[in-house]
């Protein structure tokens, strides 16, 4: 049902979309009709020259995912387990953060040059931040009556952290995933925007050197796309990994 209600909704302003554009005789350089970015789309894909661009964006997303996701979910762990490793290097981490992603691409370029590492770099450096947080934050919010009794029951450290504190903090570290895979496509894009000859920000960026707005709004449909895939890949693999948790 809500998914229905949805689709009116999508459906209701793209034909609110069209039929503006068409009365008020906007042209397509400033504002195309659905119909003219739906066409566009459809050559794009049909003549395959959309392909190569996804796929290295794809690349670069789920590279960038990996490295990003699970430096973060190691460093959580440990600035969880370690406090006073915490205290020492959480202003660095945010300091890290705080700076703004686009202005260090040019440094990744100096560093990685152009291409795919340089993008995979950013893409990381972006969404390392949410898993880590997330899981710093779960596995320190256990309820002091379950480490107590795993302490009387004489369960080792390592035993606490795999039994107790991973399965409670699992949906908090699964959010900040959630979170990490729309971040990440963000970064692959803004790293495409500077560092890239191929990919769907690279795209975006010749469409509006050569002012072809139809193409520049379907390649932003891609976009949407590709997270809006992404993101339900990780509501999958979060309702699978909560499965036995969940009664």
């Amino acid at each position: 049902m809500r998914r229905g209600a949805s689709l009116l909704l999508l459906l209701a302003a793209l034909a609110a979309w069209e039929l503006g554009a068409r009365l008020l005789h906007l042209s397509s350089l400033v504002l195309p009709p659905p119909s003219t970015v739906l066409r566009s789309l459809w050559n794009g894909l049909a003549s395959g020259y959309f392909w190569p661009h996804l796929r290295a964006t794809g690349a670069e997303l789920l590279l960038g995912l990996a490295a990003g996701c699970g430096i973060g979910f190691a460093v959580g762990l440990l600035l969880a387990e370690v406090p006073a490793l915490r205290r020492l290097v959480m202003p660095y981490v945010v300091v890290s953060q705080v700076v703004p992603k686009l202005a260090l691409m040019p440094l990744f370029i100096v560093w990685f040059g152009f291409g795919l590492t340089s993008t995979v770099v950013i893409t990381a450096l972006i969404c390392f931040f949410p898993l880590m947080e997330n899981t710093m934050t779960a596995l320190a919010q256990v309820p002091p009556d379950r480490l107590e009794l795993f302490r009387l029951l004489g369960a080792s450290r390592w035993q606490t952290l795999w039994r107790l504190k991973l399965p409670s903090g699992l949906p908090a570290v699964l959010a900040g995933l959630r979170i990490a895979v729309v971040l990440a496509l963000v970064g692959a894009v803004v790293g495409e925007f500077i560092g890239a000859s191929r990919g769907l920000g690279a795209l975006i960026i010749a469409a509006q050197g050569s002012m072809d707005t139809p193409l520049m709004f379907a390649v932003l449909v891609l976009v949407s796309l590709l997270g809006l895939v992404a993101y339900q890949a990780a509501l999958l693999l979060e309702r699978r990994l909560l499965r036995p948790y969940n009664p």
